[in-house]
């Protein structure tokens, strides 16, 4: 009989923060040190220290919570428990790390009965991690991470990977007086949830990208869904904002998308 208590939420934020920080150094021994690149059937790169990276957060995980299933951008998903699932993206943003441009995220996130609790970006290559969990709040570096009271999109900062993407979008984003950077992929939303900046847009997204957003946004004040306003880690693309401007560049999306 096993009577060992359930972690508490504190504790699998604890427990997700420090395998992320391993991971991060791992990842980081590969950094700008020509690592081997392959291609996957997608036709999007994956590099050792993505394999490398998912492998040992998987080992991690495995150890302390066997059975818990384990999805993963690169090797897919395994293990049985049907409340708990770990999501793992070792390298988002792995174009910026094979270019040696250290804007690139390794993320976790867990559901618990399918609801996204636990966050964790590791923003390795700027020594940054932005952690978060349901009811235990957000954190940057271990301090309070609360994002930007700014309530006027003229003065908002908005993020995109690749404007090319989301090209009359990103157009009205501009149009509405935002001032807009392409600094993307995990970044980017890290920045909402910093407060450093204000939006967050990104086209394509798989669970793996979106997993820890939701949790840790949400504790900071901010909101994280689909461009249809859903809130969830599953949508085919994201918006991250400070929670003020919402539902204001929804209805924008909404505007561009019908036209």
């Amino acid at each position: 009989m096993n009577d060992k208590a359930p972690a508490s939420t504190r504790e699998l934020l604890e427990f997700a923060t420090e395998i992320g920080w391993e991971a991060g150094r791992l990842i980081m021994s590969h950094f700008q040190v020509g690592v081997g690149v392959s291609q996957k059937p997608d036709r999007t790169p994956v590099t050792e220290a993505d394999i490398a990276g998912e492998r040992l957060l998987r080992k991690r995980i495995e150890a302390k919570f066997p059975g818990h299933r384990i999805l993963g951008e690169e090797d897919g998903e395994s293990g049985s428990d049907p409340a708990h699932r770990w999501i793992l993206d070792p390298i988002d943003g792995t174009t910026s790390f094979i270019h040696g441009v250290p804007l690139f995220g390794m993320l976790i996130g867990l559901e618990i009965n399918g609801e996204a609790v636990v966050g964790v970006c590791n923003i390795a290559g700027l020594g940054e991690m932005v952690t978060g969990a349901r009811g235990e709040g957000a954190f940057w570096n271990g301090r309070p991470a609360r994002v930007s009271n700014v309530t006027e999109i003229e003065n908002a900062l908005a993020t995109t990977t690749d404007p090319a993407t989301i090209g009359p979008i990103w157009d009205a984003v501009g149009a509405k007086g935002a001032v807009r950077r392409t600094w993307g992929d995990a970044f980017g939303h890290a920045l909402v949830c910093t407060g450093r900046s204000e939006i967050g847009l990104d086209p394509e997204m798989k669970a793996w990208d979106s997993s820890p957003f939701l949790p840790i946004l949400e504790e900071a004040g901010g909101r994280f869904t689909d461009w249809d306003g859903n809130r969830t880690i599953h949508g085919p693309n994201a918006l991250s904002t400070n929670g003020a401007l919402h539902d204001e560049v929804l209805a924008l999306l909404a505007e561009v998308r019908n036209a």
